[in-house]
This record gives structure tokens, C-alpha cells and sequence, in this order.
């Protein structure tokens, strides 16, 4: 029990090369999950206004009600 296994070993050097691996590794990756949560947080605001702003259907107006621009009405219908 007292003894590493070869498995405690391999996590052990992992956990290391992550944290001296390299200059700035951790602060990559922390970078890089940063931007992950901001383009998800965007994305999901985007979701909502579309949701939120209600489709209204475009209808037109009925021929009848729809007053005739630049025809001349017939001289009995003139007041």
C-alpha cells in the first residue's frame, strides 16, 4: 500500500510535464477554454433574441382595400 504503482508514476510525470511542460502551456489552455466559454455564452445569447423577437406573418393587403396609385377612376365615381 505504501509502494507507487506504475500507473501513480505516469500520472505523476503527466501532471508534471502539464505544469513545466513548457512556457505558457497552462496559460494556453486556460486561453483556449476561455474563448471555448465565450463563443458558447455568445452563441446562446444569439438563441435567445432569436426566440425572444416573435415571427409576425407578412400578409398583404387584401385587393380591394388597396388604394390604386396613378390610375384614374372612371368620371361617374369622381365626388
Amino acid at each position: 500500500m505504501g509502494s507507487f504503482s506504475i500507473w501513480h508514476i505516469l500520472i505523476l510525470v503527466a501532471v508534471l510535464v502539464v505544469l513545466f511542460g513548457g512556457k505558457g502551456k497552462i496559460s494556453g489552455l486556460m486561453g483556449d477554454f476561455a474563448k471555448g466559454i465565450k463563443a458558447f455564452k455568445s452563441g446562446m445569447k444569439e438563441d435567445e433574441t432569436v426566440a425572444a423577437t416573435p415571427q409576425q406573418p407578412q400578409v398583404p393587403p387584401p385587393a380591394a382595400t388597396a388604394p390604386r396609385v396613378g390610375v384614374e377612376q372612371p368620371a361617374h365615381d369622381r365626388g
